[in-house]
């Protein structure tokens, strides 16, 4: 159930700041720069399994590996670029969340 939605554009040093924790991965700097290179949209999604309920809906993380019907599957292109973020714990999901919701916009977290 979305329960929060926002259209934005991030800047570079904001996606670095989300990834931060691929900082010292191979791939950073071009997944930031993609991920600031136009508007994403950012979701606030609640419910029973919703982490993995989402996390099949995106499919695998390389769109040549995920099933039909997966948002990366149709979306896609390459591993780098494969049109879908999500969280894969609460844990995470916890910051993720609160680096895009104000406690005014979800005062749930």
């Amino acid at each position: 159930i979305p329960i929060g939605i926002k259209l934005m554009r991030l800047t570079k040093a904001q996606a670095e700041g989300f990834y931060y924790v691929h900082k010292h991965r191979p791939f950073y700097d071009s997944l930031c720069s993609f991920m600031s290179s136009g508007p994403i949209v950012v979701l606030a999604l609640a419910g029973a399994n919703a982490i993995q309920r989402h996390r099949d809906l995106m499919g695998a993380t390389d769109p040549a590996k995920a099933a039909e019907g997966t948002i990366r599957k149709a979306y896609g292109t390459d591993i780098e670029h494969n049109a879908v973020h999500g969280s894969d714990s609460p844990e995470t999901a916890q910051f993720e969340l609160g680096y895009f919701f104000s406690t005014l916009e979800w005062p749930q977290r």
